[in-house]
């Protein structure tokens, strides 16, 4: 953490073939972006999730710790046959996940990042979305929960030497997701089975809350749950995802949003006003809105309430994707994956459109931590050509771009929004910046006139036979397309002209 009132740095980690470096973020001296860290040899690398700590896997099954303060190596691992590994939300634990050829060999080991002691093991068969990380923990690392047969397990993320402090027994229990900040409430699903209807439940994560949920809500035709709490833990959105669609309109089965609060006053569906699936939705930093790209192609996107009551409809388009700014002023709709790139950037507060702009083949998208800019990436392996990082201004307007022959990754540092002053006055300090910048380049009046050009009309479209026909034509009457005619070319012209009179003169008198 920083001490005092400085506003900490904006910084990017790149990642290539031959490794990963960290970039200081805009705004740029001399519009290129300096190195805090040199290119370091490393095959998976991940921040923290408040990003005091990154986490690089090297050669030789070597895990390098990093202090993101200063970006010195605090801490090495070398743990054998390792085939993941993650970092807790603060960077307190090193979770790895090693492959084992025995139950008796247990695989998944805890531990502390200052000391490099093993704080905490246990087996697990295989890895999937489900189960890994294996232990999961709250924003704050207060809670730790993990995944069992027909239970969840509760730890004391402070002191792992208790082992398991309760178990909360959930029946047929296939996925869980903790709320945030504050870790006080979990939710569990339950898939469809024998005829049974798939169920969320939401629990309290201490023992003596948890003999009944405090929410449910049961769902036919689901497949799949993506989970999403808000901050504050007070409402959860699940978007129920159906393999198989009965109206036969969507080729990728059907999907509904749901919504439930911790509080019991809300356990059912949000009301969308427009038929199709559920392309994304997100929750604002404060957690009191949240917002929603939904229905078939060109979809909407709608601001809903923590009542599901619609605040602002931010139109229609060719959108699958949304970017709440962290400092809850803007947002940003883009269609990405099979879209063509377009983005849509929305001053919330003002409710007002403030730019639209492209970025094809964009795999990776988000905001600046202080809400300023927007990165998006062009990454291997989805994508083998076009590699490149774009960062634009929160207005849409292109600030800076770099392609790669290969990128594997680029994204913020992570940073807490709170860290940083009121988004106005950020953004009136950027746009002073680019003042600036500009006045040294050039006098206004040779911009101007540049700028006042006449603009080339585009030609109309010729069919490429139509082309070659003036050409043709030409040659046929001894004719020059592209020069000035000959003598003799002059004088066929003539002759041909006066044969024309005559003709027409004879019809005539005839």
């Amino acid at each position: 953490m920083t001490t005092g009132n400085a506003m900490p740095s904006l910084d990017i980690l790149v990642r290539e073939p031959d490794g990963f470096s960290v970039w200081s973020g805009p705004p740029f001296g001399n519009g290129q972006p300096s190195i805090k860290l040199e290119r370091v040899a490393c095959t998976n690398v991940k921040f923290s999730e408040d990003g005091s700590r990154l986490m690089a896997m090297k050669s030789d099954s070597i895990i390098g710790i990093y202090d993101c303060s200063s970006f010195k190596e605090i801490k090495s691992f070398q743990i054998p046959n390792v085939a993941a590994a993650i970092l807790s939300p603060c960077g307190t634990y090193l979770q790895t996940f090693q492959k084992s050829s025995t139950p008796q060999e247990k695989n998944v080991v805890l531990w502390k990042t200052e000391t490099g002691d093993a704080v905490y093991h246990l087996f697990q068969k295989n890895m999937t979305k489900a189960t890994w990380p294996s232990i999961r923990f709250s924003s704050d690392e207060v809670v730790g929960c993990r995944l069992a047969t027909n239970e969840i397990q509760f730890f004391d993320a402070r002191d792992f030497s208790k082992g398991i402090i309760h178990r909360l027994r959930v029946p047929g229990v296939a996925a869980f997701e903790i709320s945030k900040a504050p870790g006080s409430h979990v939710a569990a699903f339950v898939p469809e089975s024998k005829g049974t209807p798939a169920s969320i439940h939401i629990y309290a994560c201490e023992k003596d809350l948890q003999s009944q949920p405090v929410s449910r809500r049961s769902f036919f035709r689901c497949s799949t749950v993506q989970l999403s709490w808000n901050h504050g833990s007070t409402g959860l959105l699940v978007v129920v995802q159906s393999d198989v669609d009965k109206t036969n309109q969507s080729y990728y089965g059907e999907s509904k949003l749901n919504y439930l609060t911790t509080d019991g006053t809300h356990e059912g569906p949000v009301t969308l006003r427009k038929e199709g699936p559920v392309h994304d939705v997100q929750w604002s930093h404060s957690g009191s809105e949240f917002a929603v790209v939904y229905g078939f192609m060109p979809a909407c996107a709608t601001v809903f309430d923590k009542k599901c009551k619609p605040l602002l409809e931010l139109g229609t388009g060719p959108y699958n994707t949304v970017r709440w700014n962290p400092k809850g002023k803007f947002l940003c709709l883009a269609g990405f994956g099979n879209l063509p790139g377009d983005m849509a950037f929305w001053d919330y507060v003002g409710k007002k459109q403030l730019g639209t702009t492209r970025a094809e083949w964009s795999v990776t998208s988000e905001w600046s931590p202080d809400g300023c800019y927007f990165l998006t990436a062009t990454t291997a392996p989805r994508l083998q050509v076009d590699n490149g990082i774009k960062i634009f201004h929160h207005n849409g307007s292109l600030y800076f771009k770099k392609m790669f022959d290969k990128l594997f990754q680029a994204e913020w540092k992570p940073e807490s929004p709170d860290r940083f002053g009121e988004i106005t006055e950020l953004i009136k300090s950027v746009d002073s910046l680019k003042v600036e910048e500009t006045k040294p380049r050039g006098s206004s009046s040779r911009q101007t006139a540049s700028n006042n050009l006449p603009v080339a009309k585009p030609a109309a479209y010729r069919p490429p036979h139509a082309k070659t026909a003036a050409a043709i034509q030409a040659e046929l009457f001894g004719e020059s397309p592209m020069q000035e005619m000959s003598k003799n070319a002059l004088k066929n012209k003539k002759k041909r002209e006066k044969q024309r009179e005559k003709k027409a003169a004879e019809g005539a008198s005839g």
